[in-house]
């Protein structure tokens, strides 16, 4: 999808509220364009500045506030294809 003026003015909301640093704008238009989008799930290995637990919340947040309703669902590919790390759990 191309960079679109409303999907800029997105990722400048969440630069701008201080959600995603400067140096991570690129970051703020991918989320921009998926939210833009409508689609259902964005996967990323980015858990800097877009898979982050912390982060997730507000970019949630400032999505409704945007009036992007709708589910948009923000995880890792393993996270998404339901691959658990087993190496730490006790056998059973």
């Amino acid at each position: 999808m191309p960079s679109t003026p409303e999907v800029q003015n997105i990722a400048k909301s969440l630069v701008s509220a201080a959600m995603m640093p400067p140096k991570a704008a690129a970051d703020a238009l991918h989320f921009a364009a998926a939210a833009f989008a409508g689609v259902e799930y964005l996967l990323t290995q980015n858990c800097r500045h877009i898979a982050n637990a912390h982060i997730l919340p507000q970019v949630y947040a400032k999505r409704q506030l945007l009036g992007f309703g709708g589910l948009l669902l923000i995880c890792t590919p393993a996270e998404f294809f339901g691959e658990v790390d087993n190496e730490n759990e006790p056998d059973s």
